[in-house]
């Protein structure tokens, strides 16, 4: 009799499963695996086998496939057969990207300090740390960093500034494998990063995830520094909705020109906690952070959950006062103000952005009660860290920073200034644009910059799937989800 372990994937479904219909695959790998995930659960047996990790993958597989048709169908209550279709697409890829390895994967902890270090150390203006005597603290960058990149925050911004960095000192980034995230809204898992083995080092991870600190923490250094960015929760609301909203179901029941009006006086009628996409609507920074976005506010478990931010992170930027989070970011780091510079990426045209009344500002404050609640909170640490900085010593700074962003931008960006996406000349510098609209704006690279300029201006505007590309990462399903928009005219 055949043991469990000794059953195999056929060779031929596996090498050339992308030649099959999505639903096709999933159902030939789940015609395979039935029999052996019921001999386990007779059995009790864990699976700690590699190929029985295959059989946890199907199973999940099948789940995640009825599941997220029934979520499309209870979104949308039409049983259209192209969003049966879609459902099924997504649910594929869902299910080849977030097998449950747990089941074979060692942890071999990650040594304290794996970083390839800067070749010396430099002085940085005083800050309230200790100093050297002179005026002048020496002190060596920080290059072991993670980033938490939060939806709608510049977060774009700050991913060329780190990506800049990073080939600066050579340091190692932990990307994902396919796309340019790590399979969000999926929990966090090692595993999602590209070419993982246990005890491999990495210095900065900075893509798109929901947040899971544990798995996090398996990844980098012990000494790793954590930051992340938050932005005022009705102006988040704003964006997310421009961005996200058509790929939320619900919200196609929408009319009228001002959506964003419309949703806000009754969000009731346009949300499903267990809808299809609907974390975007609601609450999207807790979201991101691994938390539950449906909690009532008062919840108690709203307040751990913001002391546990509060207590991973180092470092907490706000949007609003980008620039100022630069400088108490530099000052944390011991970085140099070039390592600062930055050009203001992915961008919406003026006209695009919905101007909220004070009234509707109010009512995205209460529907996103958990955001506005996190906000508060690290706006109050914020200022604490601009106070003990010292505010002219600030305001000197960040007036530098201005002054040598805007020397960049003549050296560097044709005309001074963002384009819309229709009048950028070069594909290589055409942002992602939402669906339904081309509304990110982009730059034209002068022409003939001079030599000493030329490749710095160049990775300052070049957005941030492109810089993807050009760092070494597989975005092959982001790209083919590009080509079908580009079919259906999205």
């Amino acid at each position: 009799m055949q043991t469990d372990t000794q059953v195999q994937v056929p060779r031929r479904l596996v090498l050339r499963h992308r030649e099959l219909k999505p639903s096709l695959f999933c159902m030939q790998f789940s015609q395979l695996s039935s029999t052996l995930c019921r001999r386990r659960r007779r059995t009790g047996e864990a699976g700690a086998s590699k190929s029985s990790g295959v059989c946890v993958c199907v199973c999940v597989c099948r789940v995640n496939i009825s599941q997220k048709i029934r979520e499309g169908y209870r979104s949308v209550n039409l049983g259209l057969h192209d969003w049966r279709v879609n459902c099924e697409g997504i649910a594929a890829f869902f299910c080849q990207s977030n097998c449950d390895r747990d089941t074979y994967m060692i942890w071999v902890p990650v040594p304290y300090s794996c970083a390839h270090r800067p070749s010396a150390a430099h002085s940085s203006t005083i800050s309230n740390s200790s100093h050297h005597a002179s005026g002048q603290r020496i002190c060596t960058p920080k290059v072991d960093i993670m980033f938490m990149k939060t939806h709608k925050t510049a977060s774009s911004t700050f991913l060329n500034i780190l990506f800049r960095f990073g080939e600066k000192h050579h340091l190692k980034f932990a990307f994902p494998n396919s796309r340019n995230d790590f399979f969000y809204p999926s929990p966090f898992h090692r595993s999602q990063v590209k070419d993982y083995k246990p005890g491999m080092c990495f210095n900065i991870i900075c893509n798109h995830m929901r947040f899971n600190a544990a798995e996090v923490a398996k990844v980098l250094p012990a000494d790793t520094s954590y930051i992340t960015i938050l932005r005022h929760p009705a102006d988040l609301a704003e964006s997310s909705f421009h961005y996200f909203g058509r790929i939320v179901p619900l919200t196609w029941r929408l009319s009228g020109n001002d959506k964003m009006r419309e949703f806000l006086t009754d969000p009731k009628l346009y949300y499903d906690p267990e809808g299809f996409n609907s974390f975007y609507l609601k609450n999207l920074l807790f979201f991101d952070f691994g938390q539950d976005s449906n909690l009532n506010p008062d919840d108690p478990k709203v307040d751990e959950a913001i002391q546990a931010i509060a207590k991973h992170f180092h470092l907490v930027m706000l949007v609003e006062y980008f620039e100022e989070s630069l400088i108490l970011l530099k000052d944390a780091l011991c970085w140099d103000m070039e390592d600062l510079l930055f050009f203001k990426l992915n961008a919406r045209k003026g006209s695009t952005v919905s101007k909220l009344t004070p009234e509707l500002r109010a009512k995205a404050l209460e529907w996103n009660a958990i955001d506005w609640k996190l906000y508060q909170y690290f706006n109050t640490t914020f200022w604490h860290k601009v106070d003990a900085y010292g505010r002219e010593r600030m305001a000197r700074d960040v007036e530098e920073l201005q002054r040598r962003n805007a020397e960049m931008a003549s050296i560097c960006i044709e005309g001074g200034h963002a384009v819309d996406a229709g009048s950028i000349l070069e594909t290589s510098m055409q942002p992602w644009q939402p669906i339904g609209e081309k509304s990110i704006m982009g730059y034209n690279l002068k022409k003939n910059v001079d030599k000493a300029h030329g490749k710095l201006c160049r990775k300052m505007l070049t957005p941030e799937l492109q810089y993807l590309t050009d760092m070494g990462v597989n975005l092959w399903i982001t790209r083919l989800w590009g080509h079908i928009r580009e079919i259906l005219h999205w």
